[in-house]
């Protein structure tokens, strides 16, 4: 079965790539993703000027990681001068730099990142939401590199669609879908205290938890410009998302999320499910997810859920959580027809699936 897919000419062997962060912020880094088996890799966004970041600065929990780490805390001149020209000496993949984040920065940083990029990802984080800004710096963008352009758009750009149509319009090539959200906040009760927070206290959230935002975001765009390529990122941690992105509308997708809360090893694990998932799924390629039609059609009337008994393993789950009152367990779970709604969270809720509903 082959993963392969193309973005703008470039092939790559598999569609997961590193999201830009700390996981890829020198040239070790780079090298131990491209060890990993990714299809691309993505460097650290590399900008003039040097952040100021508190400490501590990454915040873990099970389904999303808080973050106010910003851009690289290297220097440009030590991406350009060491750490660059030493990953492509074992470089053997397509090399994604991103970069932020002026049209200024821009004018400056691509014709220095040029020799070693195959690609260019853009961040737009710190940018506003000015499409006519973003549309000067996809312009200045584009006039000093030919290679592919992807700019990455944040949670707070109020209209994604106008966003794609803009910088398309403007040249570049695509978009990575989404940014991480925010921003967010973590109170420490104890000492009453705002922790991992930059000086205003806020931090931008990740992971699984942002992951229905994205891929709406990615749907969205798609649908209003099919011709702009699309790099899925926001809560990959398995397989199985890879593919909603792709069928969502990605043609690649990224992860740097997962790997900090359950581990680097995660790229080559996902990597080595990914065929099962697409066999599992009746698939024979990333590219016949890619191809496929996602139906959205709209039910608005269905039945009264029903149990499998022989899965259920009488947790309460259901009961506990129906907001209508209409399960109950005396020998066994049952559904009050009266009291039902049809709402299905019984059927999303259940650990064994052992709740249907048509």
């Amino acid at each position: 079965m082959t993963l392969k897919t193309t973005i703008n000419g470039i092939q790559l062997n598999n569609p997961l790539m590193p999201a830009s962060g700390p996981i890829v912020g020198d040239a070790e880094k780079l090298a131990f993703i491209q060890d990993s088996g990714c299809g691309a890799v993505v460097t650290k966004t590399i900008s003039k000027a040097l952040p100021e970041i508190p400490k501590p600065c990454i915040y873990g929990d099970k389904t999303f990681a808080m973050n106010s780490e910003l851009w690289s805390e290297i220097p440009y001149q030590t991406w350009i001068k060491e750490i660059l020209p030493a990953h492509q000496k074992i470089k053997d993949r397509p090399l994604i730099v991103s970069v932020g984040y002026t049209k200024e920065d821009m004018a400056f940083l691509i014709p220095l990142l040029d020799p070693f990029a195959d690609a260019f990802e853009i961040s737009t984080h710190y940018v506003g939401t000015d499409l006519s800004v973003i549309e000067n710096t996809v312009k200045t963008i584009r006039e000093n590199t030919d290679k592919p352009i992807y700019m990455k758009i944040s949670p707070h750009i109020p209209n994604p669609e106008a966003f794609a149509k803009t910088i398309k319009d403007a040249g570049a090539n695509g978009i990575v879908a989404i940014n991480s959200l925010g921003p967010a906040m973590r109170i420490d009760i104890a000492t009453r205290k705002i922790v991992y927070g930059n000086d205003q206290g806020f931090v931008w959230m990740s992971g699984p938890a942002i992951k229905p935002v994205a891929l709406a975001t990615v749907y969205k765009i798609k649908q209003a410009e099919p011709d702009l390529t699309i790099i899925g990122v926001g809560g990959i941690t398995t397989a199985d998302d890879v593919i909603e992105f792709l069928l969502a509308g990605a043609s690649a997708v990224q992860m740097l999320t997962g790997a900090l809360i359950k581990g680097k090893d995660l790229y080559q694990k996902i990597l080595t499910e990914l065929p099962k998932s697409l066999d599992k799924y009746g698939f024979e390629s990333v590219q016949s997810v890619i191809d496929t039609h996602l139906d959205k059609s709209v039910v608005y009337e269905a039945n009264t859920p029903t149990l499998i008994k022989e899965k259920c393993i009488e947790c309460m789950i259901c009961k506990q959580v129906c907001p209508y009152f209409a399960i109950d367990f005396t020998t066994h779970i049952t559904f009050n027809d009266d009291k039902c709604f049809q709402c299905g969270l019984c059927v999303s809720k259940c650990p064994k699936q052992a709740i249907i509903m048509e």
